[in-house]
């Protein structure tokens, strides 16, 4: 194991790399898709909430891997002819948005109703009042499921490999092809993803603590 380790070191860590890019990438997009998503299932304005609703039960209904090869094929058949890591990160945003639209609307309707009437009543325009009150309150309140999200997207990230991204996934299954050593290829694989999703959650924790002192000293 420690050979191939050896033997293929670059060629892991530009996998690695990749998957790094792909998932960071696809959880930023999602972010933002998620947060207009959470506030369009909260919208009083007919047909919006059930247009949100349809698109959060199809992404969060479907399996990935066959939202990966739907987003893949279908590009290319609209006339928009992308490389397979654009399709990828775009699979994946999607993907992520209806979950994080998800955990964004549990978090906007955890804070109490008082603050926004009483921000009405001072006047306080509506996108000031989500952009100042709401969201940054709202994020302290879903750091964690939110963390974990992006996790659960660095791992799925290792479906993408099935549209020829060379992300890790894929260089395993090169090298394991090589050195007619699958075991110890994909074990190096899973300890570089443990490794990483460690780094994502001991982030998650440090950031999520740092919210929460900042929150107490407002």
């Amino acid at each position: 194991m420690i050979e191939i380790l050896a033997d293929n070191y670059g060629v892991l860590i530009g996998g690695a790399a990749t998957t790094v890019v792909v998932s960071g990438v696809a959880i930023a997009i999602g972010m933002v898709l998620g947060l207009a998503l959470a506030f369009g299932l909260l919208s009083h304005r007919a047909p919006l909430p059930a247009l949100c609703g349809f698109y959060r039960s199809f992404w969060r209904g479907t399996p990935i891997l066959v939202q990966l090869l739907i987003v893949f094929y279908m590009l290319p058949q609209a006339g928009i002819d992308v490389a397979p890591l654009v399709a990828a990160i775009v699979a994946l945003s999607l993907n992520t948005a209806a979950f994080q639209g998800e955990i964004y609307r549990a978090g906007l309707l955890a804070i109490p109703r008082g603050e926004i009437e009483a921000a009405r009543m001072l006047g306080i325009g509506k996108w000031t009042i989500r952009r100042r009150i709401l969201i940054p309150q709202m994020f302290r309140l879903v750091l964690p499921p939110l963390i974990n999200e992006a996790i659960i997207i660095l791992k799925n990230s290792s479906l993408v490999s099935v549209i020829a991204v060379t992300e890790l996934m894929r260089r395993s299954q090169q090298i394991a092809s090589t050195t007619f050593k699958p075991l110890e290829v994909y074990l190096i694989a899973g300890a570089i993803y443990l490794a990483l999703n460690l780094v994502l959650a001991h982030a998650g924790r440090r950031l999520e603590q740092r919210m929460a002192i900042s929150g107490a000293r407002a």
